[in-house]
């Protein structure tokens, strides 16, 4: 696993083999944005110490969706630390494994894609502590509020904090090579119009849950790849 600088102070991505998590300070108080995959909840401890911190501090773990690459640790982190995990509604009985994860409608290109993905070990069923819904604050980043964004899966979201300018998109957007709509979605069109509605936030800082952060001319960045998955088959 990779620890990267985003934001001095602030923020840092923690990369794994498939996708990542970020880590969010709020001085020693400290939220997880994904909790990459199951078995990582060593590396992510020893990447919280590497920066001074105490794992102690870790408060909460949100959680974009319900994919296997996103929720892997939470369980693990949430019973050492007492963090609560929180996600979306709709995707919270699946990442309590009371429902079935929901099976994407795939694009030729991508089946070699998702076939690689599944390498990843499954996650555990995780308790949710808190469901959350549209529009809701989150009790970090200065207020930092959920956007639901459908369509990857019915549950995703988006986590933006306006005080700082930087929006969490989970996988509704990847920045592989490029800002362009993410991979997998269950309904395509939903996501498409997700994106739109995360690109409308403007933000100067885009956290994927696949690729690197985006920090420079973001705002036109994401619109230009929102119109272009609009106009796109």
């Amino acid at each position: 696993m990779d620890l990267v600088e985003v934001i001095p102070e602030r923020l840092h991505m923690l990369r794994f083999p498939i996708g990542q998590a970020y880590l969010w300070r709020d001085g020693e108080a400290l939220t997880l944005i994904d909790a990459g995959h199951a078995g990582s909840a060593d590396s992510i401890e020893e990447a919280i110490r590497s920066l001074g911190l105490a794992p102690e501090g870790l408060e909460r773990i949100v959680l974009t969706h319900c994919h296997r690459d996103h929720v892997g640790a939470a369980g693990e982190l949430a019973a050492r630390w007492g963090a609560q995990v929180l996600a979306h509604r709709l995707d919270a009985p699946v990442v309590r494994g009371e429902h079935p994860v929901p099976e994407p409608v795939l694009l030729d290109w991508e089946v070699p894609l998702y076939a690689h993905g599944l390498t990843v070990p499954e996650a555990p069923p995780t308790w949710v502590d808190r469901e959350l819904e549209d529009g809701e604050a989150l009790g970090f980043g200065d207020g930092a509020v959920v956007v639901h964004a459908p369509g990857h899966t019915p549950g995703s979201i988006g986590v933006h904090l306006p005080a700082h300018g930087v929006l969490f998109t989970g996988d509704c957007v990847a920045g592989v090579g490029q800002v362009m709509l993410g991979v997998f979605n269950v309904d395509r069109a939903q996501a498409v119009a997700s994106f739109r509605r995360l690109a409308a936030l403007a933000p100067s800082v885009a956290c994927f849950g696949h690729g690197d952060p985006w920090t420079r001319d973001t705002a036109t960045a994401l619109r230009e790849a929102a119109q272009a998955a609009l106009s796109s088959p």
